[in-house]
């Protein structure tokens, strides 16, 4: 099999170092061309990149030159459209051990339309699950015993389930036409966080269907990207970066598809409908329409905080919110919007928040146009079309 590993990196370089060695010390007989961009590194990451491209013909990289960092959401794509040489691709990070057979499992499932996972093993930093492996050989480089773990690995591992499962993480291998048909990650998300959810929606809702290995294995040390990243906070603490991207992309998340990011147990991705929605809400205020309107296509507010929030607010999203938030003196929301919500917001508790996130389930189970009362709320269903296939290509 021939593979391009995608690894775009920003102040990795130790972990590049130990991902690039045990790549080719466990890659087999597979050809594994690895692709790094270099996100305005400061480490010495560029120079050893330089130096590897004279040493190894099948290492690529390219650099972001900066000063803004692109993030993996669209470096990602880059090195899948720009860089890489084969047909099948696979996202990979910095802080990963490929283990021994794992590209022969890849191998074995790979096809068009179906995207194929390993199973990640890891120290327990985040509670366990049951898509992964809970062991502790180390969240460094240097903390790591090579030969301690392959004789665990070898010896003592135990697969969870004996037949694949329906999962999709990194790393995730998939066919590079598969991925540019959907065009790819969407730039919303830029530079990261929520990028592979959204993807992986799409992905499903394209008819690609997801595989998990139990017999092809990374040891990973987790979120040493940005998250967890030494360069940027203490180990095991969030970065004050990723925490304010991370809001970022959440909410842009939920203005595209209405919820929140919906999985199963084994990390396979629920789709909710997405409707043509519309709030039209009385005495709101700042704070609640920072609330609700990532909740809805379009929301209706008294117009005197219309303006000051849309200041705030259009830096942190590629939407025009001039497009989604109204005057509720100048219109009829009905002449607009498959579905009205209209409520006062002197009314609006924590209860009627949690009915605004499940909203799309209960207009599903609802099934019927017509009118109806819930909580603080009138809810009118003036038609039932659903629009979550037309998310599929990027905009």
């Amino acid at each position: 099999m021939k593979i391009s590993f995608i690894q775009p990196s920003r102040n990795n370089l130790k972990y590049l170092k130990w991902s690039y060695e045990a790549t080719r010390k466990n890659q087999g007989n597979h050809e594994v061309e690895i692709c790094i961009a270099d996100d305005f590194s400061n480490d010495g990451t560029w120079e050893w990149c330089q130096e590897m491209m004279k040493e190894d013909i099948y290492f690529k990289a390219i650099r972001n030159e900066g000063p803004t960092r692109l993030g993996h959401t669209i470096l990602y794509d880059r090195l899948i459209n720009e860089v890489a040489s084969y047909d099948i691709c696979m996202i990979y990070h910095a802080d990963m051990y490929l283990c021994p057979n794992a590209l022969d499992e890849i191998s074995k499932y790979i096809a068009q339309k179906t995207v194929v996972s390993l199973t990640r093993i890891e120290p327990p930093l985040h509670p366990d699950g049951p898509e992964k492996i809970l062991a502790d050989f180390g969240i460094e480089t240097e903390e790591f015993n090579e030969d301690k773990f392959l004789n665990w690995f070898k010896n003592d591992l135990k697969p969870k389930y004996n037949q694949p499962t329906e999962g999709v993480f990194a790393p995730w291998a998939f066919m590079k036409s598969d991925f540019q048909e959907i065009k790819g990650h969407d730039p919303l998300f830029a530079p990261q966080s929520k990028e592979d959810s959204d993807i992986f929606n799409r992905f499903q809702l394209n008819g690609v269907k997801f595989l998990q290995t139990w017999e092809g294995y990374v040891y990973h040390m987790t979120c040493r990207g940005s998250r967890f990243n030494p360069t940027l906070t203490t180990p095991g603490t969030n970065s004050p970066e990723w925490e304010a991207q991370n809001k970022k992309s959440t909410r842009n998340f939920i203005r595209k598809w209405g919820h929140f990011v919906k999985h199963d147990h084994l990390m396979k991705p629920i789709i909710p409908h997405k409707y043509n929605i519309g709030f039209k809400v009385y005495n709101c205020n700042q704070s609640l329409l920072e609330l609700l309107e990532v909740w809805c296509d379009v929301i209706w507010v008294s117009e005197n905080i219309i303006e000051e929030y849309i200041q705030k607010e259009q830096v942190n999203t590629k939407y025009d919110l001039k497009k989604r938030v109204h005057s509720i003196e100048n219109s009829d929301v009905k002449d607009y919007m498959d579905i009205v919500v209209e409520f006062d917001a002197k009314n609006f508790t924590q209860d009627s928040f949690n009915i605004i996130q499940n909203l799309s389930d209960i207009i599903t189970e609802s099934g019927e146009v017509g009118e109806f009362t819930l909580d603080c709320f009138t809810i009118t269903i003036q038609q039932l079309e659903t629009y979550e296939k037309n998310l599929i290509e990027i905009q």
